[in-house]
């Protein structure tokens, strides 16, 4: 599994999901949550995305900025869950 397709993959949903803008600039670094570009209920919907997607499973407790802030950390997370 390629960090830098699921890069893209994330960025991607982020764009056509969340803030409904294809043309946003969305870095691997840009903060999500704690800049307000995702809320809780966006959240969940990427957690549930993620999921399916990956074939993985969240626990309750890294549902959380650690893991979910950043294009970054969301490759990260998924990769360790694989």
């Amino acid at each position: 599994m390629d960090q830098n397709i699921i890069k893209e993959e994330i960025r991607e949903y982020i764009k056509k999901s969340i803030i409904k803008d294809e043309s946003s600039v969305i870095e691997n670094d840009t903060p999500l949550i704690s800049g307000g570009i995702i809320d809780s209920i966006s959240t969940l919907k990427m957690v549930d995305f993620i999921e399916k997607k990956y074939s993985i499973e969240f626990q309750p407790h890294e549902v959380d900025r650690e893991n979910l802030n950043s294009v970054d950390l969301i490759a990260q997370f998924i990769l360790s869950k694989k």
